[in-house]
């Protein structure tokens, strides 16, 4: 608590002296930030490291220009030269007619405890002991002949906000994470996989044997891939890659997207661009979510958005910023490093589950697609054109028949989007989830 005084005391202090500058409104960002990794490979640990950090940064406007300086130097003169240089430069940057802070009455006034800062910092035992079930449980899968390592981590971080509207508030937030990536097989037939896995609070995490167990056994099925044939067929998405479907309808609704008119989306608000049976929600206020927050980087209270709701766009992603240019309300999703201004951007974003079983949502699917892995990113994000690598399994009769890989599947998002369908399968793991998916009418691209 002294600590949290003391930032937030240091960040008034700041505004202040920006104020008495010349500014007419600013505000102010510390991040710190601590974390430590171990990995172990074969066995033994390979490297053990700690990191720690802190920067700050002021935003100065004066009128419709504004101006951003960051430093890592909190001392009394690095302070009076980073005021002297922001209001400086915030006297003949460009203007923009969109840029400000909050009004005071949109500001948030209330913090919910949303369980997301663990206060036990693992040891490195503890760490040690994590990486080497990891992996020890990998490498015991039949099939399995090398490991690239198994890694442990943990991190901390606190943010600071302060601004001249009247908000002052602190948050903090950790990390636990445990990876592991093996090989299978001999000479040129070796095959790779991982499995990864983190969370907020170290008493969540599952036992490392089962991360380093399913790291192996996806390496040892991906042995002996074959080509598959240029085709139109069905394809599954796994949910480890299903959730970057989410990601390019968040991109493609981001405010300042929409904005410049740089969007496949941009006339699509309020319009059914999914299936009924699809929602889509963002939850900053999810207890102990990964990226659960009751503020976002202009101090705008978070609220919990159907973005999809019964297949129908209801929202864009907006900051104040892309709000006012859109002649809309800001939708909390203000996100805000030290050396920029605040961006929209997204929190717990999930994909809700169907009512269908995986094994049921390709029951029917003669010869298909399942994806595991993908590749580069071929996203047009004015046209909607997609077009990416991909590797995974051969569906015949309903089964997955054998791995397949270097193949392209490529289709377009808005049809993609219309031809979706949820299983029930939905699991909270990363900081965007969706469950298993299928869309059909896609294309491959393979011998």
């Amino acid at each position: 608590m002294n600590e949290e005084k003391e930032i937030l005391g240091l960040l008034d202090g700041l505004i202040g002296k920006a104020m008495s500058a010349g500014a007419e409104a600013a505000d102010a960002v510390f991040v710190e930030g601590v974390s430590l990794s171990l990995a172990y490979r074969l066995g033994e640990r390979e490297n053990l490291s700690r990191s720690e950090g802190a920067d700050l940064g002021l935003r100065v406007l004066i009128g419709k220009r504004q101006a951003i300086v960051s430093s890592s130097d909190t001392s009394s003169d690095a302070l009076d030269e980073l005021v002297e240089r922001a209001v400086a430069m915030a006297r003949v940057v460009p203007e923009d007619p969109f840029c400000g802070l909050a009004d005071p009455g949109q500001l948030a006034t209330e913090f919910p405890d949303l369980e997301v800062a663990d206060a036990r910092e693992p040891t490195v035992e503890i760490l040690s002991d994590r990486a080497a079930r990891a992996e020890e449980a990998a490498l015991a899968v039949h099939g399995v002949t090398n490991s690239e390592g198994a890694e442990a981590g943990w991190g901390r971080t606190h943010v600071a906000l302060a601004a001249s509207n009247g908000f002052s508030q602190y948050r903090s937030g950790s990390m636990h994470s445990i990876s592991a990536s093996v090989l299978a097989g001999e000479n040129t037939g070796m095959e790779r996989d991982y499995d990864y896995i983190s969370v907020v609070h170290g008493e969540d995490m599952p036992p490392p044997e089962d991360i380093g167990r399913s790291a192996g056994e996806k390496a040892v099925k991906r042995l002996n891939p074959k080509k598959a044939a240029t085709a139109q067929v069905p394809i599954i998405y796994d949910p480890r890659v299903s959730n970057s479907l989410v990601g390019h309808l968040t991109s493609a609704i981001n405010g300042v997207s929409v904005g410049r008119g740089t969007t496949f989306l941009k006339d699509k608000l309020e319009k059914e661009i999914f299936p009924s049976a699809i929602t889509v929600v963002d939850d900053p206020l999810r207890k102990r979510g990964l990226r659960s927050k009751s503020f976002d980087g202009e101090g705008i209270a978070t609220k919990r958005h159907e973005i999809i709701k019964d297949g129908v766009l209801t929202t864009w992603i907006m900051d104040l910023r892309s709000a006012r240019q859109l002649g809309l309300k800001t939708t909390g999703h203000a996100s805000r490093g030290t050396s920029s201004p605040p961006s929209p951007s997204t929190t717990n974003l999930y994909l809700e589950a169907g009512d269908i079983t995986p094994k049921a949502l390709m029951a029917d699917v003669k010869n298909g697609l399942y994806v595991t892995e993908l590749m580069g990113f071929g996203i047009n994000g004015v046209t909607g054109d997609y077009s990416r690598g991909a590797s995974g399994f051969w569906i015949e009769d309903g089964e997955l028949a054998y791995p397949v890989n270097e193949v392209t599947i490529a289709g377009n998002l808005v049809d993609m989007f219309a031809n979706l369908t949820a299983a029930d399968d939905l699991e909270f793991r990363y900081g965007t989830n969706a469950p298993t998916l299928r869309i059909d009418g896609m294309t491959i691209a393979g011998r």
